[in-house]
């Protein structure tokens, strides 16, 4: 038998601190969800103004990032080069801003965050990781 890393809530406390941190600090108004690796919350927030339908969109992000195994942006990328089949993949959301987070080669999570440009949600995730002490 294996064994394998798993977030604990210590973790989740870190990563999500550093993430709204990070959101703060360039003034973006965000929803941010992490994930276990099963895809399913263990934790949210949506920062006072941002819009309800982020909720949604973080928490797909997040769920698509860590069931995937690649950030969401890979997915985007995809269907820019006119692969359009793939949105009828059975993933729910195809736009950058859902991030895995993998320790020692283990996908053990994922960060999704929606509510400003994409690019700016997956930035938002990234901080959020790097807060984890992996090692």
């Amino acid at each position: 038998m294996r064994t394998k890393p798993v977030l604990t809530d210590e973790d989740v406390k870190k990563m999500a601190a550093a993430a709204e941190a990070h959101a703060v600090a360039n003034h973006w108004i965000v929803t941010i969800a992490i994930l276990d690796d099963g895809g399913h919350l263990l934790h949210l927030h949506r920062m006072d103004g941002a819009a309800p339908g982020t909720v949604e969109m973080a928490t797909a992000k997040g769920r698509t990032a860590v069931l995937g195994r690649r950030e969401t942006k890979v997915y985007e990328d995809v269907i820019k080069q006119g692969r359009t089949a793939f949105l009828s993949a059975p993933i729910t959301a195809m736009v950058e801003g859902g991030v895995p987070i993998i320790v020692d080669g283990e996908t053990v999570g994922s960060i999704g965050v929606s509510g400003v440009k994409s690019e700016q949600d997956a930035a938002i995730a990234r901080a959020g990781i790097a807060a984890l002490e992996i090692g």
